[in-house]
């Protein structure tokens, strides 16, 4: 587990964006549950990734995209165990990855994008993707 100061900030690089923390399986589930609509769930890393690709990535497809995901959470492997624990028996047969982007709509999984899609790629190239993801699954 990492200690909470270490991870404050990479916390906040999300929820100043709107993002709310799931940090329990109760959380996820209270909200997957009877959800209709589309959650976006990012789950955040400490990782070189997550801090040059995937949250920036995230946020510029909200941004760009005229169609938006309803709700946005994350969870935070390292810390937030038992949401990312169900997080990741709901994104199955994915094999656990962080970070990770995980697109639900009405409490299904509709898109995955696992760590090995977001290594290697930039900001811009993530989130113009999501631009794509949210068009075809958010109304």
């Amino acid at each position: 587990m990492y200690p909470e100061q270490l991870v404050a900030p990479m916390r906040a690089d999300l929820t100043e964006a709107g993002f709310v923390e799931f940090k329990t399986q109760a959380d996820v589930d209270n909200h997957l549950t009877n959800h209709k609509g589309t959650s976006l769930i990012v789950i955040n890393s400490v990782c070189g990734c997550a801090a040059g690709a995937a949250r920036p990535g995230v946020k510029y497809g909200i941004a760009k995209s005229p169609k938006k995901p309803d709700v946005l959470a994350t969870v935070f492997a390292g810390v937030d165990k038992e949401a990312v624990d169900r997080l990741r028996q709901l994104t199955a047969p994915y094999p656990p990855s962080s970070p990770a982007v995980a697109l639900f709509k009405d409490g299904e999984l509709v898109h995955f994008i696992e760590r090995h899609h977001i290594e290697g790629r930039t900001a811009q190239m993530i989130g113009d993707h999501l631009v794509d993801v949210f068009a075809e699954f958010c109304d």
